[in-house]
């Protein structure tokens, strides 16, 4: 996973610690210079090895005895603990998520390869990897956890950048913002009267106009109870802030036409982007009116549908805050990508896109999903509320 940066780090904060110097003790055959004054016999405990009086000679011998390994071992207790982001860009698939499962062997996670290579670089001591709690392990954003194909691990194929950052820092509550990518063939966005999955189909200026017009409705604070699970409508924390969200110029690849949501939030619920995403397509395709759009920020339960996990990308992660206040304090350097930007567009052609062509042809998620909208119902949920509160009324 890039281990020469890890070991780099382990080795600078290395060589910025002093190494603590043992006292001016001899041992060995080697006599010790006599103090000047006048000269005591040796006390009779010292002569018997009591406990005591040859302490100092007894410590010396113990010292010189101690294994090498040994000495390594409270040479790494010795050095101070420093608080370092590493932010690090990496391609999920042949993983099962971001966050570590403790017990899950079977399971790898993107967490579970990040310890192992942290910890054969001397970053962390063993322990600190059994028990992340202990090194104060905190991360500030992941993605679903979606079921993948278990292929071989990917660590090659992670970018990295480590910043040391202030004592007090925090990755969740100091991340400003989270911006997503959802990144989904264009023949989503086809009419429910052509074919489910042509391939020949381009998407029109025209049809890209709306969409972004219906991205744009999002942005602002809405009540999300609707687009994740287990929420409440009147649950403050189904509210959230949008800033920007925007459906970018499509490509082609491999014969295939793809485009890229792009959605900047402050956070996100679980499965809240791929229901957003979802909503629109069906809304483009013409089997939802505009108007649920409105009515699922509403207090009533609506049905919206979610979009495949695959395409989902968590791209970067936002500290505007902390940059304003430490960013070029002189101490500590902003915590963003700008000086790896060619490196990060040429990770995500290499990596990302790839994987996310490759899978699609393969799998047809988005097309097997397309096709179960026509059977979706949009309005049952609110019939049935209608329906539920005019016998209410009748029985009361």
């Amino acid at each position: 996973m890039g281990l020469p940066g890890l070991r780099a780090v382990a080795g600078a904060l290395r060589r910025g610690t002093p190494r603590l110097c043992s006292s001016p003790r001899m041992a060995g055959n080697v006599e010790a210079p006599a103090p000047a004054g006048p000269q005591h016999p040796p006390d009779r405990r010292a002569r018997g090895g009591w406990p005591g009086g040859a302490r100092a000679w007894e410590d010396a011998e113990h010292q010189a005895k101690r294994p090498r390994g040994s000495e390594e071992e409270e040479e790494r207790r010795r050095l101070p603990k420093r608080k370092i982001v590493l932010l690090m860009a990496y391609a999920g698939k042949g993983y099962h998520g971001m966050q570590r499962n403790v017990g899950s062997s079977q399971f790898k996670t993107i967490e579970d390869d990040l310890v192992s290579a942290l910890v054969r670089s001397g970053c962390i001591p063993e322990n600190h990897g059994e028990d992340m709690r202990k090194m104060s392990f905190q991360r500030c954003a992941r993605t679903d956890k979606v079921g993948v194909n278990i292929k071989s691990l990917l660590m090659g194929s992670i970018l990295h950048l480590l910043f040391l950052v202030t004592g007090g820092f925090n990755s969740k509550n100091k991340c400003d913002a989270r911006t997503y990518c959802y990144m989904l063939p264009t023949f989503a966005f086809a009419h429910k009267d052509r074919d489910v999955q042509d391939e020949t189909y381009r998407l029109s200026p025209e049809t890209l106009q709306q969409v972004n017009r219906l991205l744009a409705c999002y942005k602002g604070t809405h009540n999300f109870h609707n687009f994740t699970s287990q929420k409440g409508p009147r649950e403050p924390s189904a509210r959230r802030y949008i800033l920007e969200m925007l459906c970018e110029e499509p490509f082609v690849r491999e014969g295939l036409e793809f485009a890229v949501i792009k959605v900047k939030g402050q956070s996100f619920m679980t499965h809240q982007i791929r229901k957003m995403v979802g909503l629109v397509v069906a809304i483009v395709k013409g089997y939802a009116p505009e108007s649920v759009l409105e009515r699922s920020w509403g207090e009533e339960k609506v049905d919206v549908p979610k979009a495949p996990g695959l395409g989902l990308v968590l791209e970067r992660v936002h500290f505007e805050k902390y940059n304003q206040r430490f960013g070029n304090d002189g101490l500590h350097e902003p915590l963003d990508w700008a000086q790896e930007e060619g490196k990060v567009a040429a990770f995500k052609e290499e990596h990302i896109y790839p994987t996310i062509v490759s899978t699609e042809r393969d799998e047809r998620s988005m097309a097997q999903w397309l096709s179960t909208l026509p059977v979706h119902d949009f309005s049952a949920t609110a019939l049935a509320a209608a329906g539920t509160g005019a016998k209410v009324g009748a029985g009361s």
